[in-house]
C-alpha cells in the first residue's frame, strides 16, 4: 500500500518541477563583439560572386550560398597542435603504494621517475567558419573558430570577427576583378 503512495508522490513532484522552466529575457550575444572593420559599405562591383572567389582564394570551402538573402557561408579546417589537452606531462617523482599478498596489507613510499605521453595526443583540428552577408549596400562578416581535439571533443569555441581578419578579407574581395568572378 505504501508503494502506490510513493509512486503518487514522485509523479506529483515531477509534474510540479516540469512547470519551473523560464524562457530567457535576452538573446545570446557574441563575445567578443565583432569589430567595426567587419562591416563596410559595398563598392560598385561588389557581389556574392566576388565574395565567393575571394573566400576560395583564401583557402575556404564554400558550404552554402543563399542569393535572395545575400549570404555566403564558408569554412576551412586544418590540423594544429592543441597544448591544453588535459594530459599531464610533468614528471612524477615518487608516490604512495598500498598493496599486499597472502591476506596481509602493507603500505610504503615509492621513489621513481615517470611521465605520461602518447603519440598524436596533441593534435587538434581548428575549424574556422565565416559568413558574409551583402545586404542593402553593406557587407558584414562574422567568423568563429572551434578547436576539436583528437578525440572529437570540442575544446574551444569563440567568436573571432577581429579587425585584422576582416581587413584582410575586405582587401581580398576588392582585389578580385569584377569580370573574373564566375
Amino acid at each position: 500500500m505504501r508503494a502506490w503512495l510513493l509512486l503518487l508522490l514522485t509523479g506529483g513532484l515531477t509534474g510540479v518541477l516540469a512547470g519551473c522552466q523560464v524562457t530567457p529575457t535576452t538573446l545570446p550575444v557574441a563575445e567578443p563583439a565583432p569589430s567595426a572593420e567587419c562591416r563596410w559599405s559595398a563598392g560598385p562591383g561588389d557581389s556574392l560572386d566576388r565574395v565567393v572567389t575571394a573566400l576560395e582564394a583564401e583557402g575556404f570551402l564554400v558550404r552554402h550560398t543563399d542569393v535572395p538573402l545575400g549570404l555566403v557561408s564558408a569554412e576551412r579546417a586544418r590540423t594544429t597542435i592543441y597544448h591544453d589537452n588535459g594530459v599531464d606531462r610533468l614528471p612524477h617523482f615518487g608516490g604512495f603504494v598500498l598493496g599486499g599478498s597472502g591476506g596481509h596489507v602493507s603500505s610504503g613510499v615509492m621513489i621513481g621517475l615517470g611521465t605520461g605521453f602518447g603519440v598524436g595526443v596533441d593534435e587538434a583540428t581548428r575549424v574556422e567558419r565565416v559568413s558574409v552577408m551583402l545586404d542593402q549596400g553593406q557587407l558584414q562578416v562574422a567568423r568563429d573558430i572551434r578547436m576539436i581535439d583528437w578525440r572529437g571533443d570540442l575544446r574551444e569555441s569563440r567568436s573571432a570577427s577581429d579587425a585584422g581578419f576582416c581587413r584582410d578579407l575586405r582587401h581580398a574581395i576588392e582585389a578580385v576583378p569584377t569580370g573574373e568572378a564566375p
